[in-house]
């Protein structure tokens, strides 16, 4: 078994392979893990997502649904010897945003969180920034909400890593590790 950072952020576009680079990290690290999931199945489609990561996933896992309250989860899920992976910081700004909940201040929360927490957490969130302006003003707002909440938790992460093409490169290396 290796041992995990007490953060990790993993960025990656659409279909990058971030998710299952993520799952690699924690099943390398634990036979027993968390899976937070910020999404919320609003159509069918996005139901049948849901059930099939869940049943790839397979046993080990438990599965916690929460789609706003991020930190209060983190800070009584995220056990020594149970690691969390929390998909997708993306989806939880859109629900943030839905909400209209204050992103700056739920953001810095986030961050600051990462040092109570009892066990290590694998944080995924998808890279929107680095394409086309989009032409609405939400879609505007949420690619800024979302660049300044990678930067962010970027800052207070042990580990960024960005994954494209199915491969990780290492943004921000972890110095101090959790030891099982």
């Amino acid at each position: 078994m290796t041992s995990l950072p007490r953060t990790t952020l993993v960025l990656g576009g659409a279909r990058s392979g971030k998710s299952a680079y993520a799952e690699r990290l924690i099943r390398a690290a634990a036979p027993l893990a968390t899976y937070l999931a910020t999404a919320e199945a609003g159509d069918g489609e996005m139901s049948e997502r849901i059930a099939h990561h869940r049943a790839a996933r397979g046993a080990g896992w438990v599965t916690i649904e929460e789609p706003l309250e991020l930190v209060g989860t983190l800070r009584r899920v995220a056990l020594a010897d149970r690691p969390v992976l929390v998909d997708c910081l993306t989806l939880w700004l859109s629900n943030l945003m839905h909400a209209e909940r204050d992103i700056a201040a739920e953001t810095a929360a986030l961050a600051a969180c990462f040092a109570g927490l009892a066990g290590p957490v694998v944080l995924v969130s998808n890279e929107v920034g680095q394409g086309i302006v989009p032409d609405n003003a939400l879609a505007r707002a949420f690619r800024d909400h979302a660049g300044r909440l990678h930067q962010t938790v970027a800052a207070a992460a042990d580990q960024v890593v960005f994954v494209t093409a199915g491969l990780p490169m290492l943004l921000k290396s972890a110095e101090v590790r959790f030891v099982k």
